[in-house]
């Protein structure tokens, strides 16, 4: 390759020449394609809607009181009554149009409680995911991308390898356990628990992808016109860690709030008195026979929400994949047409 041609590949490299832009009107279709794949696949339509649902109602039951509390004087509440107020109803009422999902032992409506226990189960779920990506993303960046051999970066991607084999080597909730009942009963504690034994996943993925993405043709082809590393990492590598993150954070959504709650369950988690899905089922265990609605009901709670953020995560994985969405998008496009695909 000649000079000129050298110096002009360089040019053309970090500046983003050849890079096709993005033609008008190219979100507007991106929109029209996704709503079109998520109709032509009924389950991702239906975890998109319920993961929606789940999130509007969480937002609604902290804020309605507090808005209302600061423009009227006070508060109203979108739940049709007090949660774990107890011996306001008579004991052990069945669902009904009055109580839909029944009275519990204490005399609470069981709908008001669950509904209670939503936005704190979902803001841990998302709040000990999400630094969990955080913190896990950022140590696989740095394993996987700064380890050239002979280097101090090596020495620090071997040190975070094996700090995260051995978090990995313990089984996650049995750690998470151990960990909470040191730290004492509370949702902090219990959350940064259960963050402890969580980030190593991270780290593994995100190094996973970043040593498949860096001997990809197009890095190699910047690194040999003279692109700096950085500008590679953030153009090319981080770019690419998106999609495949994105899917896993809301596949682990659910997983993290079946281990709260498991957390909550066996007495380490959260403190009685604070209305969580985990203590709300110790408290209705022993009724499973004789009200078994109670329940029924969180447990009801808990599949729904774990079933939508599953739902969702294995359609994001479809449509963030190019191929798959290639094809998928020719399906949605052949069935709206009524042809055979």
């Amino acid at each position: 390759m000649s000079t000129a041609t050298a110096t002009a590949a360089k040019a053309a490299a970090k500046s983003g020449a050849g890079v096709p832009e993005r033609p008008p009107g190219a979100l507007r279709q991106n929109v029209v394609l996704i709503l079109r794949i998520l109709a032509a696949n009924p389950l991702t339509l239906i975890g998109f809607i319920l993961v929606v649902l789940v999130s509007i109602a969480a937002i609604l039951v902290v804020a309605v009181p507090a808005v209302t509390q600061l423009v009227l004087g006070h508060a109203i509440s979108i739940l049709p009554y007090p949660p774990l107020d107890a011996g306001k109803f008579l004991p052990g009422q069945s669902p009904s149009t009055s109580h839909l999902l029944g009275t519990d032992a204490s005399g609470a409506d069981v709908f008001s409680n669950v509904m209670t226990a939503l936005p704190t189960d979902l803001g841990i779920g998302f709040s000990v995911a999400g630094i969990s990506l955080i913190i896990g993303s950022l140590l696989g960046l740095v394993a996987g991308f700064w380890d050239k051999p002979g280097t101090l970066s090596a020495v620090a991607s071997t040190t975070i390898l094996r700090v995260t084999d051995i978090f990995l080597s313990f089984p996650t909730l049995v750690l998470a356990l151990a960990i909470s009942a040191t730290w004492g009963r509370g949702e902090i504690q219990s959350e940064l628990a259960v963050i402890v034994t969580w980030w190593p996943f991270y780290v593994r993925l995100t190094r996973g992808e970043v040593l498949s993405i860096k001997v990809q043709p197009y890095v190699i082809a910047a690194r040999s016109a003279g692109v700096s590393e950085t500008r590679i990492l953030f153009r090319h590598v981080v770019r690419n860690l998106l999609e495949p993150l994105a899917v896993y954070f809301s596949l682990d959504v659910g997983t993290v709030i079946v281990t709260y709650s498991t957390i909550s369950y066996v007495g380490v988690g959260v403190p009685a008195s604070i209305p969580e899905w985990g203590n709300l089922m110790f408290s209705y265990q022993d009724y499973i026979l004789t009200q078994p609605w109670t329940v029924l009901s969180v447990t009801a709670a808990i599949f729904i929400t774990v079933l939508a953020f599953s739902l969702l995560g294995d359609g994001l994985r479809d449509i963030l994949d190019p191929r798959s969405r290639r094809i998928m998008a020719t399906t949605a496009v052949a069935s709206s047409r009524g042809e055979r695909p």
